[in-house]
């Protein structure tokens, strides 16, 4: 596969008289793919039912006759000001009752089935339409599905949809309440019209509750996505899409996985500076400072490899960073080169296609400091030469070929519920925990495939499963006899599926005699040292009991990391030291080759070529090369 480059464009924004001019020039910086029309509604549809299709027809038109392709967007993340006279109702509500008004975008809720109805009937005239147009080469649903907190909605649709959604998994109340335990607090249900939604009671709702209405949730997100691809399916045989976010709050409110299942590509919008500035767990004061213009170093690889499982071996960048964003706190811009490593980084991973948003930067509404390849007057801006460079470099490259890493690291949104609805400390993150696992991973210079819980395990040599809070007995059986050396833990089967403490106590994993007895979270400030003076634990602890060996123990005597050769157990948060102590030790019983990397330096093996990523601010020697600050070299494999 040669990897391909490309733009989001919007020729609504702009006179007719440009769009040929933006075309050729597209073209001749040597972009392939244009993603245009997911937020037209209005221009498509100004009337209910008036339909304004020659614009767009004009539009592709023009993009395709300069030899570029086309992925068109369905609107549906914006609909427009007339939808709200026809379903007054359709409004998502937050956790405070406050519906999510009109004047923005992502306004609407995914359980109301009026919206659900528009969309189809959107979505089907879009493919009787382009579905077979030459020019039309991929379809993207919608935008960022959880964007702006809004998967989780306590609408009036959500909550009769979600007591229909309760009684076909419970059958009756009686069940329900055993399942949830509530005897507790005396919150019997004899009725399913007495269950409300889980917000707005004195202190915190049941766990149990909660966790179901997170299943629902997510659950929505796949029915509405799933609706437009049926939709589409009968018009086209090209590839469906979805662009997902990166770690922001909603990214992991719904899972991706099974999204993911009734679409062709995965694709993310990545936003390396914007995610450093606002987002990035564990991303404090002196590391934003030295990563500042570059981007964290692990968390664009990490959502690569992510999406990469979420599309099947498929994915794409759907949006790349290229000049300041208009969303953070603070909003730098990158430093020279990073819009090439960027990419690069991405095509390593196994990506087909980048696309850098935007092509010229909006002068008017929400987005007008959100920097694209063109300036507003249309001057070039800084990343448009490096999006040529990487063009013609790729064009020399040729094909690139995956391979499939030693080494896999198992996500799982569940999790990620389970430890929002009780965190048990006030810093802990699931998506932390397995960025700082994936973290450990990159320093010793390993790739990584990201898996989810239901993924085959062979031809692995290593596995890490931190936080996997609820885990199958399947599950645990497939991790023993995978034959890879697997590291489980810290809260991993902490739960049952309905969200209570599990007897046995965790983590009940065959063939491994230990027991969690006791957890407490830290808080900043405290930890507990690994004897040997290298790690120690922060945020997380537990105290274990069992015959186990102890690998690793703290400087007090406990477990840090047990287990013989095989199964592993770790007992807490490891720190920097701690992950890079623990990647050493499993790694070498692994029989997997770890490498001292420079700090910023990532690398990444392909089937053919090992690339090399300078993230830091100063040069790098390495392997007989200089790289750059932003630099990327890479190295034929024998």
């Amino acid at each position: 596969m040669t990897p391909t480059l490309g733009v989001c464009y919007y020729p609504e924004h702009w006179p007719e008289e440009l769009w040929p001019k933006d075309a050729q020039r597209m073209a001749e910086t040597g972009l392939t793919w244009v993603r245009i029309g997911e937020f037209a509604w209005f221009r498509l549809e100004a009337q209910p039912g008036k339909l304004t299709f020659d614009w767009l027809d004009r539009a592709v038109d023009t993009l395709g006759a300069a030899g570029l392709k086309v992925v068109l967007g369905t609107p549906t993340a914006t609909p427009p000001r007339w939808m709200l006279e026809r379903h007054p109702d359709m409004l998502a509500l937050d956790a405070e009752g406050r519906p999510r008004k009109f004047g923005s975008r992502r306004h609407y809720c995914f359980s109301h089935q009026g919206y659900r109805d528009e969309c189809r009937r959107i979505a089907t005239l879009l493919g009787e339409r382009y579905g077979r147009h030459d020019h039309v080469h991929a379809w993207q649903i919608d935008n960022e599905y959880g964007c702006h907190d809004t998967t989780l909605s306590y609408s009036d649709a959500a909550r009769h949809g979600f007591r229909d959604w309760l009684a076909r998994k419970y059958q009756s109340p009686d069940a329900l309440n055993r399942a949830w335990g509530n005897v507790f607090w005396s919150m019997e249900y004899a009725d399913w019209d007495e269950i409300d939604l889980p917000h707005l009671t004195v202190t915190e709702p049941n766990p149990a509750h909660v966790l179901d209405f997170r299943r629902y949730s997510s659950d929505q997100v796949v029915d509405f996505n799933r609706i437009q691809t049926e939709a589409l399916r009968p018009f086209t045989d090209r590839p469906l899409i979805h662009n997902y976010m990166g770690s922001i709050p909603g990214a992991t409110d719904f899972d991706h996985f099974a999204v993911g299942a009734d679409l062709d590509i995965a694709s993310w919008d990545s936003y390396p500076l914007g995610f450093l500035m606002d987002r990035v767990d564990g991303a404090n004061a002196d590391h934003k400072s030295r990563y500042l213009r570059q981007g964290d170093p692990d968390f664009q690889a990490l959502h690569h490899d992510l999406y990469r499982a979420v599309g099947r071996g498929r994915w794409w960048v759907m949006e790349q960073q290229p000049g300041p964003v208009n969303w953070a706190p603070w909003n730098p811009a990158p430093l020279p080169g990073m819009a090439r490593l960027w990419a690069w980084e991405a095509f390593a991973h196994g990506a087909e296609a980048v696309c850098y948003f935007r092509w010229r930067q909006a002068p008017f509404a929400q987005e007008q400091h959100h920097a694209g390849l063109m300036r507003p007057d249309s001057a070039p801006a800084s990343a448009l030469a490096e999006a040529a460079l990487v063009a013609q470099e790729i064009e020399a490259f040729g094909p690139l070929h995956p391979a499939k890493p030693s080494v896999a690291l198992i996500f799982d949104y569940q999790s990620a519920w389970v430890f929002e609805t009780q965190p048990q400390g006030a810093d802990f993150s699931y998506y932390g925990l397995v960025l700082d696992a994936y973290r450990g991973l990159r320093r010793a210079g390993l790739s990584v495939d990201i898996l989810p819980p239901d993924a085959r395990l062979d031809g692995y040599r290593l596995i890490l499963a931190p936080g996997l809070a609820i885990m199958s007995d399947d599950l645990k059986a497939r991790l023993a006899a995978s034959g890879a050396t697997v590291v489980v833990g810290p809260r991993a089967g902490a739960k049952t599926a309905e969200g209570a403490i599990p007897v046995p106590l965790p983590p009940d994993l065959p063939g491994l005699d230990a027991t969690v007895a006791l957890v407490e979270s830290l808080p900043p400030g405290v930890a507990e040292d690994f004897e040997g003076s290298t790690g120690r634990f922060v945020r997380w602890f537990e105290h274990l009991e069992g015959a186990a060996q102890a690998q690793i123990a703290t400087a007090g005597g406990r477990p840090a990391l047990l287990g013989d050769k095989g199964l592993h157990y770790l007992a807490g948060w490891p720190d920097r030291d701690g992950w890079d102590r623990i990647v050493a030790l499993v790694a070498s019983e692994a029989g997997i080759d770890i490498v001292a990397l420079p700090d910023g330096l990532r690398l990444r093996d392909t089937a053919g070529f090992r690339f090399a990523f300078n993230y830091a601010p100063e040069p790098i020697d390495w392997n007989g090369v200089t790289l750059p600050p932003g630099g990327v070299h890479w190295w034929a494999l024998s």
